[in-house]
């Protein structure tokens, strides 16, 4: 992972970071298995899961009292 990837997994303990990597091994595996029209349906979720987590991120931003007003 390089140090300008904004991952979420960053801040996360070694322990996590395995668990991380174990599910994704395990999705990996499950993917392989879908059709393409599953894999689309998966792929839209997916871009649906991340964007609802950036807009949250936002919203925490900008929750912080000043942080718009600076410069």
């Amino acid at each position: 992972m390089s140090t300008t990837d904004n991952s979420p997994i960053e801040d996360r303990s070694s322990a996590d970071l395995v668990a991380v990597t174990e599910l994704q091994c395990q999705l990996n595996d499950l993917l392989k298995q879908l059709s393409p029209e599953r894999l689309q349906v998966l792929a839209d979720f997916a871009a649906y899961l991340a964007n609802a987590e950036s807009e949250a991120a936002t919203q925490e931003l900008l929750a912080i009292p000043g942080l718009q007003s600076r410069p």
